[in-house]
């Protein structure tokens, strides 16, 4: 695996010659944001060596390159999921490539479920933590020291700096934003009334399918991470409303024109210590 890292590291970095500050992932239907970028380099995913494909309406498939809010970005238009028949390492291998470019910084959006019951759809969470009920790690298996550690120190998975920027500008442009737990499972059957019960009583605010495995992957490496959600349809065990891909892509767009405030005042505002 860590020659296949490389060789798609070296042809990103062949086209792109510069070091991106932050690699941003759009979720479900979150696929808005990429227009915001001043776009200097556009990879297809099926022109890059090793990079999986996407299956997913809603998910493009395509590197950014560019600049957003003065800032130098790799956003991934179009992520990979477990639930598509990927294994962890073919899920997470865009966030080994992005740690091999010298990134630093990870921002991921994702479209969610909410279990908390002061939550609408179409509101925004902010992840502070997360529940990892994945049927696979994708550390399992030896060790790739190069990588990372063997263990890795999850204290701390969403950086508390990035978290307190992003609540600082969602403040500034009076937008609501909640603070919560997000709980990864495998999908791709949205939730039942009884799951959803789980998911609240187990800690959860919010419920999807992505996210956890990117993260933990990426602080195996050591970088900062800060994840967003849009919540677009709600759950419970009293709730049993129905819910399509269609409507969450909907949601999804409805709180579009906030997220893309957060995120471009995150990039423009935060600076590691």
């Amino acid at each position: 695996m860590l020659e296949k890292i490389k060789e798609t590291a070296t042809f990103i970095k062949n086209i792109i010659r510069e070091t991106p500050e932050f690699a941003i992932v759009l979720g479900s239907g979150l696929g808005a944001l990429k227009h915001e970028v001043e776009a200097e380099h556009i990879l297809e995913y099926h022109e890059i060596p090793h990079f999986p494909q996407t299956t997913v309406v809603g998910h493009g498939g395509k590197l950014i390159y560019g600049m957003l809010e003065g800032r130098k970005v790799l956003m991934m238009s179009g992520r990979f999921h477990y639930y598509e028949g990927h294994d962890m390492q073919t899920v997470t291998f865009p966030f080994r490539v992005f740690h091999s470019l010298g990134i630093k910084n990870l921002i991921l959006s994702n479209a969610s479920g909410g279990v908390n019951p002061y939550f609408n759809v179409g509101d925004i969470m902010v992840i502070r933590d997360h529940i990892n009920m994945m049927p696979e790690h994708p550390l399992r298996g030896k060790n790739i020291d190069e990588l990372g550690p063997r263990f890795v120190d999850m204290s701390e998975p969403y950086n508390k700096k990035m978290i307190e920027t992003a609540q600082s500008v969602a403040s500034e442009e009076n937008i609501k934003m909640h603070s919560g737990v997000y709980l990864a499972l495998q999908g791709p059957t949205f939730e039942t009334p009884a799951e959803y019960g789980m998911v609240r009583a187990m800690g959860g605010d919010a419920v999807g399918m992505s996210t956890v495995p990117e993260v933990i992957v990426a602080k195996h490496q050591g970088m900062n991470c800060f994840g967003i959600s849009i919540i677009t349809d709600l759950g419970g065990p009293e709730i049993a409303f129905t819910v399509s891909h269609e409507e969450v892509l909907a949601a999804a767009d409805k709180a579009m024109p906030n997220v893309i405030k957060i995120v471009k005042g995150l990039v423009r505002n935060y600076y590691e210590d």
